[in-house]
This record gives C-alpha cells, structure tokens and sequence, in this order.
C-alpha cells in the first residue's frame, strides 16, 4: 500500500487500517501538528495522536516532527496508526453494583475499600479488574494500559456512584463535560466540628508543601477548588453534610474541610483521632473516612438523554451515623 492510498480531504474520516497522508490546507496555516491531527482525526483521541507523534509515527514532508510543530499550507503530514497499548490489567470476578448499563457507559456505586485502577502496591483486585470481568471495553479507550474506561475516580475509601466509558466516544464526551464541570456531583460526609448552615470554599489547591501524598488550599499556586457544604443535621460534635462539587481535584473535599479545622471523621490522612473516645471508637469501627458519593448527574455523551444516579451510604456510614445520633 503506497501513502497515495490515502490521501485525506478534511471531510474524510480515519482510516480503520494502513498508513495515509494529510495535507496542510490555508485555513490550517500555523496551526500546531497535535491539533491539526486532533481537528482532522475525530476517530482517535489526542493522547493517541500524541503518542503516535512521540514514537515517530508522524512524518512532515518526510521528517520527524513534534506535537508542538507549525504547520504551513501544503505541507504533508504522513501518519502511520500505531495499535491501542496493550491492557495489562486482567479480568477478575469481583461483585459490582451496577446502576446502568447500555452499550456505551457502565454506572456503578464503589464499595469502600475498592481501589479504582492497578498501581504500585495494588496490583489486581480493582474495580478496573471488577470491569474487565464484567463487560466489554473497547480496545482504543485504554490510553494508559491499567485504566480502561476511567474519567474519573473516588479513593480508596471513599464509597458511591462511578461512571466508566465502555467506548473512545463515550470517554470523550464524558471527559469534556468533566472538564467543563458539567456534571452534578453531590457527596455526603460526617465532619467532625461545627460549619455554618451554609459554606462555599474557593481556594487553591495543589500538593502539599511537604506531604506529597496530600493536598492543601493553603499553596501558593495551584488550580482553583470550589465546594459548595450544606448541613443535613448537627449531631453533638460532629455535622451530617451534603458537599456539591464544582470542580473536581484529588482529595478536594477532604482538603477543604480539613484546612478549615472540621476533617471528616474517620480521615487518618486530613484530620487527628478525636479527642472524645466515643467519637474516637466511632471511627475506629468506621475504619475510612465518612465520606460517600451519594449523586451524580449528567448528560449521556452519545445518547444525549439526563441521566441522574443517587445512592444512600452504605451500612458502615449508616451505622455510625446511628451510633452519633445515640450519643445525644
């Protein structure tokens, strides 16, 4: 097969197999070489553009080139697809809680203690894994090779709702509306100390200065963080409150409310023990932080039908709530 089998007009799609060759328009003059390709190429993502670029897949008029190159008109920009990396997470029958399924999108409510993808001391046993053995992802959407269908994540301990992309445009679409902010997130959480009725934190957030496993909004830079508390009930020493996401960095809740003097109970990581021991064995039971992703609500990427999820904690959260509310 010759480069001339495919030579691409804008309107054209990707081909399925087989290398095929660009050329420059006017309207292009100037442009970057990832964009170019991501605006031309609606049929793969532009971390899989960047990565063709990176292993020298992309040639301009016969040379190597970056993403960050110029493009001038008539140039020829000669792309040869590279297969998706390899998954090398497998699959495990491990129980999962489905919400929704159809073709494109899997909606679950994480148990806490599941961790969400392999890493470095979590090998297997993931909900990654879990999805592996349950359903069908499709090649192209794992970028990363250990996280197929992931946008987005909850930690460790933390229970409730996850949506995970079963196809690249499905992963697209729900990237771009996590990144417009265009998803309703509500979380529960138990706060040990008192907040007003009503709060909005607007800060900062970035590494810790010097926990680099923790995040504070007490950085000089970093990304702007907003969460929106509401008190559900005031329980003696500790509030029942619902959190509303308006942005989405690692450990924001957690970081707010910690920073703020109120972690939430049970946090080893953001808060100290509570001084009270019945608070203190309350925790302990507990054994994670109270912390539940109760709502998510979004707009479904290809279907463009509202879809709305909503799920009560989970025993454990449920249990020490009763246990607070018996101490008054």
């Amino acid at each position: 097969m010759s480069e001339e089998d495919f030579l691409l007009t804008n309107e054209e799609p990707l081909p399925s197999e087989g290398p095929f060759t660009l050329v420059v328009l006017k309207t292009e003059e100037g442009e970057r070489l990832d964009k170019l390709l991501a605006s031309r190429l609606i049929a793969a993502s532009r971390s899989t553009l960047r990565r063709w670029i990176d292993e020298g897949q992309v040639l301009v008029d016969g040379q190597p080139a970056r993403a960050s190159s110029r493009m001038r008109e008539g140039m020829r920009v000669h792309v040869t697809p590279m297969d998706p990396p390899t998954t090398d997470a497998i699959a495990q029958d491990i129980p999962l809680t489905v919400l929704f399924e159809d073709e494109y999108l899997l909606v679950i409510d994480k148990p806490a203690g599941l961790v969400v993808h392999p890493a470095p001391g979590h090998p297997d046993g993931t909900l990654v894994n879990a999805v592996l053995h349950h359903t069908r992802i499709d090649r192209d959407v794992d970028e990363k090779a250990q996280r197929p269908g992931i946008v987005h994540r909850l930690d460790r301990d933390t229970s409730g709702i996850m949506v995970v992309a079963k196809s690249l445009r499905a992963k697209e679409g729900l990237v771009k509306l996590f990144q417009a902010h265009d998803i309703e997130r509500m979380y529960l959480a138990l706060a040990v100390g008192a907040l007003p009725d009503a709060i909005t934190f607007d800060t900062m957030h970035g590494r810790h200065p010097t926990d680099r496993k923790r995040f504070s909004t007490k950085v000089v830079s970093g990304k702007k963080a907003v969460t929106h508390i509401r008190v559900r009930e005031r329980i003696g020493a500790v509030t029942f409150i619902e959190c509303r996401l308006e942005t989405g960095r690692t450990h924001q809740i957690r970081a707010h409310l910690s920073d703020h003097g109120t972690p939430i109970l049970g946090d080893t990581s953001y808060g100290k023990a509570p001084r009270d021991p019945k608070l203190r064995d309350i925790a302990s039971q507990l054994g994670r932080q109270a912390l539940h992703a109760a709502v998510l609500g979004f707009v479904h990427p290809i279907t463009a039908a509202k879809l709305r999820f909503e799920t009560e904690p989970p025993p454990d959260f449920q249990r020490a709530l009763a246990e607070l509310r018996a101490l008054i």
